[in-house]
């Protein structure tokens, strides 16, 4: 399938700003494959389409506050380093992006805060990407404190305002865990505690996995032939637990629903020859764009994504090419939020 079958209009004041008042209050859009009927309601009643030993996969990765302002040392330039990933623990060696990249050479230092902090540029990694070393004495847990105080919640570059308290909380699952990601797994922001109190009363159950959501996610895709795009590995972790439950899922022709194109990601990346889930920690860089046959699950919970996204594709590859590209275009019509703090889509 090509790059530009998944290319429309998207009107930029779709693309949402701010959350929903509360989680579940986001419009919810449910996509039935079996007779191609599309029904427009809220998030809270997504239990309805849900019964006793069914079973929800979610991603608890747990957002870091990654991006940070820096000066440079001499210039006072102010620099923003986007946290990637921990390259080394002991050393404090970070894989970063930089912003403007241009002034930022090998052996430059960067101080944050109040000088609570310097990092020495020690690599070039890509024409953004730097490798820093922070210059730090004290335990690690100090460490952390410090990063946590002086980084800011990660929300996407395409919201324009300024980062408010409220994001700290809103760009999070309730249920995040494991930290790691630079970006919230966005279909499970939806779930308030009350209505995962409600799923439970009912007999549903949660199965829960993890992948690090990296800046990859959102890159575009530059090839027409889709076949030829590479995505970047992310690091994801299945347990005995969630192997179990699944797997017995399955067996027992329950639903199982993957929350988020992540957790399908996940699912899809660790299957035995007999179509079962394996445990896994590694890395994956598993894309899934049409055709393509799926194993485990059979519903999906998913926002709704910007044009020609390696997540449009996904979801189209689930939902069927057609439903899903007619559903945006009711979506358009109807003023669905789109986009990281927007509405939600379920595939049944």
């Amino acid at each position: 399938m090509k790059l530009s079958k998944f290319k429309f209009e998207l009107p930029e004041e779709l693309l949402a700003e701010r959350p929903a008042p509360e989680r579940e209050d986001a419009r919810l859009m449910v996509l039935h494959r079996d007779t191609g009927e599309i029904e427009h309601r809220k998030f809270k009643d997504v239990l309805e389409y849900f019964d006793d030993g069914d079973l929800m996969v979610m991603n608890d990765t747990k957002v870091f506050p990654a991006r940070m302002y820096g000066n440079k040392e001499k210039t006072g330039a102010r620099i923003e380093v986007f946290l990637l990933r921990e390259l080394n623990r002991e050393s404090l060696l970070w894989d970063v992006l930089v912003d403007p990249a241009r002034k930022i050479r090998i052996g430059n230092k960067l101080y944050f805060g109040d000088d609570d902090l310097v990092a020495e540029v020690i690599d070039n990694t890509t024409s953004r990407g730097r490798t820093l070393r922070f210059l730090f004495d004290g335990p690690y847990e100090e460490f952390k404190v410090i990063i946590e105080k002086l980084g800011e919640t990660p929300i996407p570059k395409y919201i324009k305002r300024e980062v408010e308290p409220e994001d700290a909380e809103r760009y999070q699952t309730v249920y995040a865990k494991n930290e790691g990601a630079v970006a919230a797994p966005t279909a499970g922001l939806h779930f308030s505690r009350n209505l995962l109190k409600r799923f439970e009363i009912k007999g549903i159950d949660f199965s829960y996995l993890t992948l690090h959501v990296g800046l990859g996610t959102f890159r575009s895709v530059e090839v027409e032939d889709l076949t030829k795009h590479k995505m970047d590995s992310e690091e994801i972790h299945i347990p005995t637990r969630c192997v179990e439950q699944v797997n017995a899922a399955k067996k027992n022709n329950k639903r199982i629903c993957a929350v988020g194109t992540t957790s399908m990601r996940v699912l899809e990346s660790s299957v035995s020859t007999d179509g079962y889930l394996k445990e896994f920690d590694g890395w994956t860089n598993r894309f899934i764009f049409p055709p393509f046959d799926f194993n485990l699950a059979n519903c999906m919970i998913t926002n709704f994504h910007t044009p020609e996204s390696t997540l449009l594709m996904m979801t189209a590859a689930f939902g069927g090419y057609d439903l899903v590209m007619k559903a945006y275009k009711e979506a358009i019509k109807e003023k669905y939020r789109f986009y990281t703090y927007g509405d939600a889509m379920l595939i049944i």
